[in-house]
């Protein structure tokens, strides 16, 4: 057999690219064969979910384990979005989590503010008040706000039952049968103004 130029050329280009390839990925097959990772949903309960960030309301999916969120995906069978996720809804689970690689572990995130911060009129500080605090208050301010602006009847006589005073925002993050009982309060508190994000 006679080994022309080209033929030469050829071999020892297959034989450097063989060398180099075996050089780069060498190593990384052996770490890789070394220390095996253990999938951080194999045990989870997978939960549906709506994304919060837009009036889009794409689906995905929780993985929890021992009440704890370890990942977030999009739901292949959401009819909207089909699995993909923008990258702010990509980027959810580290609203709520950050998870270390190196342990594996999942830890909520030292960011995200844990505690209600309120403001007193006028004030210039942020003030830590705990849950029962903000919820009382905001069912009392609620109810002096609808004593004081409600209106049974309007100027013809006709029966009205309702404050212009109170609006409501609903949000993407809210599901359906969510967003059946948010709108059930309103009227039942006899407000006019109700809105959702995805209409605005």
């Amino acid at each position: 057999m006679q080994l022309t130029r080209r033929g030469f050329l050829r071999l020892g280009g297959a034989v450097m690219a063989s060398g180099a390839l075996e050089e780069i990925l060498g190593p990384r097959i052996a770490v890789a064969e070394e220390s095996p990772q253990v999938l951080r949903v194999k045990e989870a309960v997978e939960s549906p979910t709506v994304c919060c960030f837009c009036s889009v309301g794409c689906g995905g999916i929780c993985s929890v384990v021992d009440g704890k969120l370890v990942a977030l995906e999009g739901d292949p069978d959401h009819p909207i979005n089909q699995g993909t996720l923008c990258a702010k809804g990509a980027a959810q689970f580290n609203l709520h989590a950050v998870y270390d690689p190196d342990s594996g572990e999942v830890r909520v995130n030292p960011a995200r503010q844990q505690k209600v911060l309120y403001r007193a009129p006028n004030g210039s500080e942020w003030e830590e008040k705990d849950w029962e605090w903000a919820v009382s208050e905001i069912a009392k301010r609620v109810k002096a706000t609808r004593d004081a602006s409600f209106v049974t009847k309007d100027d013809a006589g006709v029966t009205v039952n309702r404050t212009e005073a109170i609006g409501s925002l609903g949000a993407a993050a809210l599901d359906n049968e969510e967003c059946y009982l948010l709108h059930k309060l309103n009227r039942a508190l006899g407000l006019v103004y109700i809105e959702h994000q995805a209409r605005i």
